[in-house]
């Protein structure tokens, strides 16, 4: 692979990973040397650069570096934490449900949440079984591992799995893609407590407003906890990987009707949903992709 290619495939992958945290990041720009893009969340912006050249691909952040989102951001990218983050003790849970989503920041394919339950001896099994947080694990590691999850915990978890054309419809509905995502957490939960008992549920934070769930009389008993990288908390890595799992399954099946979709929002995804567009047009399209991403106006013009 050459330079400048791995620098866009970090640039992509780095979007990605912001997006799965709640952070909005503009379109990829090539430059000479590098590509950037903006990142922001409420008032504050960064830039993120990744170069190349002779010595390889660069990674930069721009921006107020004493700044939450700078710090954040920081973090996630680089998976360097401050020295205030360090000395925070973990809080170590053991009887649990954990809940992730995956597919938020790609143009094409379904969003996928999944709630986990845990207790001691799941936590062994997932640990002896390899489970991390599915951003660290290649595709192929967590077709395998989801797999084995599905057989050896049959009863431990919901899947909700938002075919593209299903999400369109909802977005609709709500406007806004941190309401829908509430409701799919809040239902995976709710389908998984009916048939598990928990006091705690650790879900990785997508907003600062409470799970709507979370306000239900009937769940009052219910710790509800939203953390940034919850999946540090092997239950919240199992869901995240059984979300990635049936992910790659929606899209396996897509190649195996001829349609060979890639993930993200790169520009190669971009080419892909114009011919798409061309050959079927927007009643067909929405069966691939999400439409009120900026890729569908950009496309449309174009054309």
């Amino acid at each position: 692979m050459n330079v400048e290619l791995k620098a866009q495939n970090t640039i992509n992958n780095n979007i990605a990973t912001l997006n799965s945290h709640n952070f909005l990041c503009s379109p990829v720009e090539k430059k000479q040397y590098n590509f950037e893009t903006t990142v922001s969340q409420a008032n504050q912006k960064i830039k993120l650069l990744v170069y190349f050249g002779k010595k390889g691909v660069k990674t930069i952040f721009q921006g107020n570096t004493k700044s939450v989102l700078y710090q954040e951001v920081y973090e996630i990218v680089t998976g360097k934490y401050s020295f205030e983050f360090m000395q925070v003790k973990k809080q170590v849970y053991t009887d649990y449900i954990g809940t992730d989503e995956t597919g938020k920041g790609d143009y094409f394919g379904p969003l996928v949440v999944c709630a986990m339950y845990v207790d001691i001896k799941a936590i062994e099994k997932l640990q002896k079984l390899g489970v991390k947080d599915s951003k660290e694990l290649s595709d192929i590691q967590i077709n395998k591992i989801a797999k084995i999850i599905r057989k050896d915990f049959p009863d431990n978890f919901k899947i909700i799995l938002i075919s593209p054309n299903k999400y369109n419809e909802l977005y609709e509905s709500f406007k806004n893609v941190n309401k829908l995502l509430d409701w799919a957490h809040s239902k995976s939960i709710e389908d998984l407590l009916s048939q598990v008992e928990t006091k705690t549920v650790i879900t990785d934070q997508f907003s600062k407003n409470d799970l709507r769930i979370s306000n239900q009389t009937n769940y009052s008993h219910i710790d509800f906890i939203q953390m940034p990288r919850a999946e540090e908390h092997i239950g919240v890595a199992a869901a995240s990987i059984l979300a990635r799992g049936a992910m790659n399954n929606w899209f396996l099946k897509r190649e195996q009707d001829g349609f060979k979709l890639p993930k993200g929002a790169s520009a190669q995804v971009k080419e892909t949903a114009k011919i798409l567009f061309q050959k079927y047009g927007k009643e067909e399209l929405t069966n691939f992709v999400k439409l009120h991403f900026k890729t569908t106006s950009q496309i449309i013009n174009e054309i």
